[in-house]
């Protein structure tokens, strides 16, 4: 299975893939189009390109467990993706992914990392990767 990550930013969208049995997470790149049309559309062409058959979005909940404007706009994000898409898409908890990304060395960028980090915390969570 052919699983992808996205760390939302109102600027770019970190990318982070695994193929489930490889145990291995890799950085993916990142979409850094300006209009949100563009983002929803390049983001689409990747998943139908690259087979990819679920979608793994952080989502920012606050320390209380509390939604916020963040979580409305990643939320309002994915609608719009799975108007356009029909992929299985799933959220979760990426408290601290980006101030977690600023502690990895290596030559992917910030959004990538907190990508990675969050697909990793998905696979440990949810497939025991």
């Amino acid at each position: 299975m052919n699983i992808l990550a996205i760390d939302y930013g109102t600027k770019n969208i970190g990318l982070a893939w695994c193929q489930t049995g490889l145990d291995v997470v890799l950085p993916y790149g990142k979409i850094s189009e300006a209009k949100e049309s563009d983002k929803l559309q390049k983001l689409a062409e990747l998943i139908t390109k690259e087979s990819i058959d679920k979608l793994i979005v952080g989502l920012p909940i606050g320390l209380k467990g509390e939604e916020n404007n963040n979580t409305k706009k990643i939320r309002n994000f994915v609608d719009k993706l799975k108007a356009i898409t029909k992929i299985k898409i799933e959220f979760i908890d990426e408290r601290f992914s980006s101030l977690e990304a600023d502690r990895l060395d290596g030559g992917a960028s910030r959004d990538e990392k907190a990508a990675m980090i969050i697909l990793q915390s998905y696979l440990l969570k949810i497939i025991n990767f």
